[in-house]
């Protein structure tokens, strides 16, 4: 967890590099994902070439193209997340100092709304 003021894109590495294995089908388990999706505020070379160091594809888009390259269909589903998220009003702006605090609150924020979800399906 960092600072408030921190941009994202300093923490694209660490995160990559904290992703646990994936367990599925028989031998090595997965390390990292195939591709990373990025908007705009990731658009820089330097990032580009220490994700691809990573064995992992930057699909990130460009400054200055136009929108509509189609990876907001895809990053919709982490945006609408926050947005959950964003209906418990603590979980909006960080009033917590401690980071286990804060860490879990979004935990129950996240079984609050994955509870709601599995209760409308019946």
């Amino acid at each position: 967890m960092t600072g408030g003021n921190r941009n994202d894109v300093t923490q694209l590495i660490p995160l990559l590099q904290a992703v646990p294995p994936v367990r599925g089908k028989r031998g090595r388990p997965r390390r990292r994902p195939d591709v990373v999706l990025g908007d705009r505020g990731y658009d820089h070379d330097k990032y580009r070439r220490l994700v691809w160091g990573l064995g992992v594809k930057p699909l990130i888009a460009r400054r200055g193209t136009e929108h509509g390259s189609g990876l907001g269909t895809q990053r919709w589903v982490v945006e609408r997340a926050f947005a959950h998220l964003h209906w418990f009003r603590r979980l909006r702006i960080r009033w917590e100092i401690r980071d286990d605090i804060h860490e879990a609150f979004l935990t129950l924020g996240c079984a609050l709304i994955c509870w709601r979800r599995l209760k409308s399906l019946r």
